[in-house]
C-alpha cells in the first residue's frame, strides 16, 4: 500500500532497491544515536554493500548498541546466557559487530560522535573515524558529511489512535531538525531518501514526536518480524554511588528543573530523592550525620531537604527511566506551557493551575488578552483549558450554551458570573511535566511506558535536543520562554577526572584516545552558567583501579579536558560538596582537595602549595582526613535498621548467582590486573578444590561442572579462587562492588 507521498515496503531488501534507486550507489546514512536504529533495514543495506563493492556507504551515527561478549573465556562464559537472555529476540546491528572486530569491508566507513563508554579506545579505525562535537551540532556535522539517506525505527499511529502519524518516539533528539534540512538539500537538486522502519514494540510518543508519515519517501512495515527493543540492564550501585547521589538530592530544590544521565550515579540520584520525599526522616538521618548544612553551606541557598510538594520538571536529553519513576512517586510532577508569559505568572505565583476569575484578571493586566475579549484571546483561552472548549465566540459574544450568550466584557458582573457558572476551565491543559530528547533503559522501563495511561503519555513530552540543550532553538521556544520554564535548574552529568584548577575530563584520555564523547555536556554546563539560578553538578567517583592500585580521580593536572576550568561550578563525590563558582584558585583547588580520598589529599596539597596556588602554611583541618571508604559505609548506616540503600533500587536483569559470579570475576579481573598479581592468583586458583561442592549451582551456571582440557579445568579452578574470595571480604566489611 502506498502513502500519499511515500511508499510502503514490506522487504527489507525491496527497500534498499528503492534507496539506491533514488540515491545512487555512494549513500551516506545518518541514523539515530542508540535505540532509533532501523535494524532491519540497515543490515540488508549494509549486506548489499559487503555483497556489491561499487557501493561506497558511509554510516554516520553514535552509540551502536551491540549485546556484550565478554574478552576472555571466563567473561564469555559468564556473559553468554545473560546476553542470550536478554538479547536473543533482538537482531544484532551487523555493521556494529563488524567494526566491534575490524572486519569492516574496505567499502564501508562508520563515523560516529559518541561511543559507548570505553568500547572504543583500542580500535584504532574508530578512533581515527571519530567526530567530536557537541550534541547540538550532531546535526550540523551530519550534514557536513554528505547524509543523503537517513533510516529511523519509528512507531506507528494507527495502532494507537493515530492514522496518518508515526512517532519518532525513543529518538526525535537529532531527527526533528535533520529531516527538513534534507528536504532543502533535495530541493537543492540533490536526491535524498529518508526511510522509517516501522516497530509496533516501540512506544508512542505524541506532541512533537508526532509526524506526518509522508515525510517519509519509504515506510517499512512488516510486523511478523518486529523485534524487542534494545535494552540497558540496571546497574549496581556502590555505597560510594549512594553518597555521591545523595550529595545531589541535597542540592534539588522543590519546584525546580533537573537534568540526569544513565548510569548508576544518576540511578543514585533518583533513588536519593524518592527516599528524601517518601523517607525524610531516614534521609535526614545521614544528612545530620554527616553535618552537610555547616560543611556545604551550598546546600542552604541551592538546594533542599525537605519533601517535593510542588515537584520537579525534568529537562533531560536522555529520558532514563529514573525519570518514570520519579513521576510515579508524585516528584515529577511540575509542569511547564509552552507560553513564556504564562509561565512566569505561574512561578510568580500570581495565578495558579486552577483557572479563575482572579486569573482572568491578571492575564488582562498583563497584557495577554483583552477585555472586551476578541475571537483570538476565546481560543488561546480555550488552548490552554482556562476556558472550557465549548465555549464559543459570535458576534463580539460569549456563547456559553445553547440558550445562554453574554458580553465579552470581563468588567461585567452578568459576563463574570455567567463565567463562573458556565465557562471556566477545571484546570490549565497542556503542561508538560518531562522534555527528554531521546531515551534507552531497561525492558522494564519500555514496558512501562507503553502501559502508561494517555494523561500521563500526554505530560512527556519527547523532543528535539536543539530544544533541551541551550537557550536559543527558533522551533520549539524562544530564550526567554526556556528561562521561565528551567527554574532552579540542575544539571547533572558525570566526569571521569576533576583537575584542582577546575577542569573536568569525561570524554578522552591524555594520549588522544576517545573514551565516549562530549554528547551534550558542556551544552548543560554552559547552559547553567547562562540560567538565573541555574547550577552545573558535575559527579565522580573519588578514586578507581587502574593497574591493580587505587588512583585518585582528583588530579593535580590532565593533559586533556572536556569543560574548560572557567565553567567550574559545582562538583560532588563520594566526600561531599566542591562549590567553585566564582570562587579563587585558592579557594577551588582546597575545596577540591577537601572532597578528594584522603590517601591522597597530602600529595594533592603538595602539588597545589609547590605551583604556588595554596599558601604554604596551609595544613590539612583533621575534619576533611576522614575521606576513607569506612566512612562512606558509616553515613549509609545512619538511618538504622533497614536496607536503605540497597544495590539494585530498580530492580534487575541479573540472577543472584550472576550477581556472585560477577562479583568472583570482577575480583579475579582486579587481582590480576599486574603480572605480580597474575601469576599470584593463577598460583593460589591452581590449589583451589571444591570438596564439599557449594558452588556447584555456580560453575553449572558458567559451563564448568565437567570440565574437559586444561583451558577448562584452569577457569574452573580460578572461578572457585574468586568465589573462595568474596566470604572473607564480606566479613571485613568491604565496599559493595
Amino acid at each position: 500500500m502506498a502513502a500519499e507521498n511515500g511508499v510502503y515496503c514490506d522487504d527489507a531488501e525491496r527497500c534498499v532497491d528503492r534507496v539506491i534507486e533514488r540515491v545512487g550507489k555512494r549513500i551516506t546514512l545518518g541514523l539515530p544515536l542508540g535505540l532509533g536504529k532501523p535494524v532491519r533495514f540497515v543490515n540488508a543495506l549494509y549486506q548489499r554493500a559487503k555483497d556489491d563493492p561499487d557501493i561506497e556507504l558511509h554510516i554516520v551515527t553514535a552509540l551502536s548498541l551491540l549485546a556484550p561478549e565478554g574478552s576472555s573465556s571466563l567473561e564469555k562464559r559468564f556473559m553468554g546466557p545473560f546476553a542470550k537472555r536478554l538479547f536473543g529476540d533482538i537482531p544484532e546491528l551487523a555493521y556494529a559487530r563488524d567494526v566491534a572486530n575490524n572486519r569492516l569491508p574496505s567499502n564501508v566507513q562508520v563515523s560516529e560522535f559518541f561511543f559507548k563508554a570505553g568500547s572504543y579506545l583500542n580500535n584504532r579505525n574508530q578512533q581515527r573515524n571519530y567526530v567530536c562535537t557537541n550534541y547540538t551540532h550532531a546535526v550540523r556535522d551530519l550534514m557536513a558529511q554528505g547524509v543523503n539517506v537517513v533510516g529511523q525505527m519509528v512507531s506507528p499511529g494507527e495502532p494507537n489512535g493515530f492514522p496518518g502519524q508515526v512517532s519518532f518516539s525513543c529518538n526525535p533528539d537529532l531527527s526533528l531538525d535533520i529531516l527538513p534540512l534534507l528536504r532543502e538539500r533535495e530541493q537543492q537538486g540533490v536526491p535524498v531518501a529518508m526511510v522509517a522502519e516501522i516497530n509496533q514494540y516501540l512506544p508512542w510518543f505524541g506532541h512533537h514526536a508526532a509526524v506526518e508519515e509522508q515525510q517519509f519517501d519509504l515506510l517499512f512495515s512488516h510486523p511478523s518480524t518486529d523485534y524487542p527493543l534494545f535494552s540497558a540492564p540496571q546497574m549496581a550501585i556502590s555505597p560510594s554511588d549512594h553518597l555521591i547521589g545523595f550529595y545531589a538530592s541535597c542540592l534539588l530544590k522543590d519546584g525546580g528543573t533537573l537534568q540526569v544521565g544513565i548510569g548508576s550515579l544518576g540511578a543514585s540520584l533518583v533513588h536519593n530523592a524518592i527516599l528524601r520525599h517518601k523517607h525524610n526522616d531516614a534521609w535526614r538521618a545521614v544528612y545530620d550525620h554527616l553535618d552537610v548544612g555547616s560543611r556545604f553551606p551550598v546546600v542552604d541557598s541551592c538546594g533542599g531537604t525537605g519533601t517535593f510538594e510542588t515537584g520537579l520538571y525534568g529537562c533531560s536529553e536522555m529520558m532514563v527511566d529514573g525519570f518514570l519513576y520519579l513521576m510515579q512517586e508524585g516528584i515529577l510532577k511540575r509542569e511547564v506551557f509552552d507560553h513564556a508569559g504564562l509561565q512566569t505568572l505561574i512561578n510568580r505565583g500570581e495565578i495558579t493551575l486552577t483557572p479563575s476569575l482572579d486569573m482572568l484578571d491578571v492575564l488582562v493586566r498583563e497584557g495577554l488578552i483583552d477585555s472586551p475579549l476578541r475571537a483570538r484571546d476565546v481560543n488561546w483561552l480555550i488552548q490552554y483549558g482556562i476556558l472550557r472548549d465549548t465555549v464559543e465566540f459570535r458576534g463580539g459574544r460569549l456563547r456559553l450554551s445553547e440558550d445562554h450568550a453574554v458580553e465579552a466584557d470581563l468588567s461585567q458582573d452578568q459576563t463574570r458570573e455567567a463565567l463562573a457558572a458556565l465557562g471556566l476551565g477545571s484546570r490549565l491543559t497542556g503542561g508538560i511535566a518531562m522534555h527528554g530528547g531521546f531515551y534507552v533503559g531497561p525492558e522494564a522501563f519500555y514496558q512501562a511506558l507503553r502501559d502508561l495511561s494517555p494523561e500521563q503519555r500526554d505530560k512527556i513530552c519527547m523532543t528535539s535536543v536543539n530544544f533541551i540543550n541551550h537557550l536559543y532553538d527558533h522551533r520549539f521556544g524562544d530564550q526567554k520562554l526556556k528561562a521561565a520554564q528551567r527554574l532552579h535548574g540542575r544539571f547533572i552529568n558525570s566526569a571521569m577526572m576533576y583537575t584542582l584548577n577546575g577542569a573536568a575530563v569525561s570524554d578522552g584520555l591524555d594520549d588522544g584516545r576517545v573514551v565516549s564523547g562530549v554528547g551534550g555536556q558542556y551544552n548543560f554546563v554552559s547552559m547553567a552558567h547562562e540560567l538565573p539560578g541555574a547550577r552545573s553538578i558535575l559527579a565522580l567517583r573519588a578514586t578507581r583501579m587502574s593497574g591493580g592500585q587505587v588512583v585518585s580521580n582528583i588530579v593535580f593536572n590532565y593533559a586533556h579536558c572536556t569543560i574548560p576550568r572557567h565553567l567550574r561550578d559545582i562538583v560532588i563525590t563520594e566526600y561531599g560538596i566542591a562549590d567553585l563558582r566564582g570562587r579563587s584558585d585558592e579557594d577551588v583547588f582546597l575545596a577540591l582537595i577537601r572532597i578528594a580520598d584522603s590517601r591522597f589529599q597530602a600529595d594533592l596539597l603538595k602539588q597545589a602549595q609547590k605551583a604556588g596556588k595554596v599558601r604554604d602554611d596551609f595544613r590539612l583541618p583533621a575534619d576533611w582526613q576522614n575521606n576513607t571508604p569506612a566512612s562512606v559505609r558509616q553515613a549509609l548506616a545512619a538511618p538504622g535498621k533497614g536496607d536503605w540503600f540497597p544495590a539494585f533500587p530498580f530492580g534487575r536483569d541479573f540472577t543472584d548467582e550472576e550477581l556472585a559470579l560477577g562479583k568472583a570475576l570482577k575480583g579475579l579481573k582486579a587481582a590480576t590486573a599486574t603480572p605480580r598479581g597474575k601469576l599470584a592468583t593463577l598460583w593460589q586458583a591452581i590449589r583451589a578444590e571444591d570438596d564439599t561442592g557449594q558452588y556447584a549451582v555456580l560453575l553449572e551456571r558458567m559451563g564448568l561442572n565437567n570440565p574437559s582440557g586444561i583451558r577448562e579445568k584452569l577457569d574452573r579452578k580460578l572461578v572457585i579462587h574468586g568465589l573462595q574470595q568474596l566470604e572473607p571480604a564480606t566479613k571485613t566489611g568491604s565496599e559493595n562492588s
